[in-house]
């Protein structure tokens, strides 16, 4: 369930690209943040879904002859900034570009790539077909070309597989094939873990795990896990980590989080974002904005019985000004 608060009765994209650009105050793209009024763009944006953005920023380009995107990076900065701006992409192309700065960032952490894991396994096959058509007008390159090019050798294998995958997105369950499933996965972490110390053998070598994992239609996988972990008494991630504290062992229990539950993977995605002496915003804010549509109250629910407080006070307690307002007002608050 989403968390935006659209209100019942919207203004036209018309009104709301005027009172953007008033906003403005009539500099945009002129002068960096000389008397812009960020409240009245927080109001108008982050209470508007995925199509009603489409539309201002549609409008907005034939009423000025200017691209909105560039008139929000002309006129904010910042965390508030890159905020407003994936907010205001289409979907798919904001997904597209997390995906490129994931793989063209120095570092190539779990933190990095498991944008590219969520995109392929949290949301619906049509969106990743999106993305990746995006993808290829935005850079001149496939998805799956870049990450065989800029992806660490451990990880390459699951990830050009995930992306390349296009899952049945219908509630379609075999019990016997999930049943059978969970013993082959069984036996292929067993064997990783047998052969692993003579052999150096890797988890991505064994093709029927990475083959369950990257085709079957999500309903179908939670059953396979479900039975998993009846079977054997433990999760399947809490096994595959028992192979290896690797990128790779990560990585695939961010597979396994973001098939089975997408809102624990991103309350904690969140919570990784906000302990310690600093705030990863950016992991922050790519939970919100990618989820405030989708789940986000569920998120908020798994936070809440994780780490009891609630998201928004979490939000509150870590950030500050604009970028705060921002963020809870697609958490459903009022400003």
């Amino acid at each position: 369930m989403a968390t935006i608060k659209v209100p019942q009765v919207v203004p036209s994209p018309a009104d709301d690209s005027r009172t953007l650009h008033r906003a403005f105050q009539g500099v945009c793209c002129l002068v960096v943040g000389l008397g812009t009024d960020e409240k009245a763009i927080i109001r108008t944006l982050g209470r508007r879904n995925t199509a009603q953005r489409g539309l201002i920023r549609d409008t907005f380009r034939q009423l000025y002859n200017k691209s909105l995107i560039d008139c929000l990076h002309a006129e904010l900065s910042g965390d508030f900034r890159k905020a407003v701006i994936l907010w205001t992409y289409d979907p798919a192309e904001r997904d597209a570009r997390l995906a490129n700065q994931a793989l063209t960032s120095r570092q190539k952490g779990i933190t990095e790539l498991q944008v590219i894991v969520e995109i392929a396994c949290a949301a619906p096959p049509h969106h990743l077909a999106a993305v990746r058509r995006a993808y290829c007008t935005l850079f001149d390159v496939s998805l799956e070309e870049d990450i065989t090019a800029k992806a660490p050798l451990p990880v390459q294998k699951v990830l050009v597989r995930l992306v390349s995958s296009f899952r049945f997105d219908k509630e379609a369950v075999d019990s016997s094939i999930a049943a059978m499933e969970a013993v082959k996965l069984r036996k292929a972490i067993e064997a990783v873990k047998l052969r692993k110390a003579i052999e150096a053998k890797k988890l991505d070598d064994d093709d029927e795990l990475i083959r369950v994992l990257t085709t079957r239609n999500a309903f179908q996988l939670r059953e396979t896990f479900k039975l998993y972990k009846i079977n054997y008494g433990r999760s399947i991630d809490e096994d595959i980590m028992s192979c290896g504290k690797g990128i790779l062992e990560s990585l695939l229990k961010v597979v396994i989080w973001c098939i089975d539950s997408p809102e624990k993977h991103f309350a904690e995605v969140v919570r990784a974002a906000i302990v310690g002496l600093g705030t990863d915003e950016d992991s922050l804010t790519r939970a919100i904005v990618s989820r405030a549509e989708i789940d986000m109250v569920r998120i908020g629910q798994e936070y809440l019985e994780a780490n009891k407080t609630s998201l928004e006070e979490a939000v509150i307690g870590d950030t500050s000004w604009d970028y705060k307002d921002f963020l809870i007002t697609l958490l459903g608050a009022d400003i």
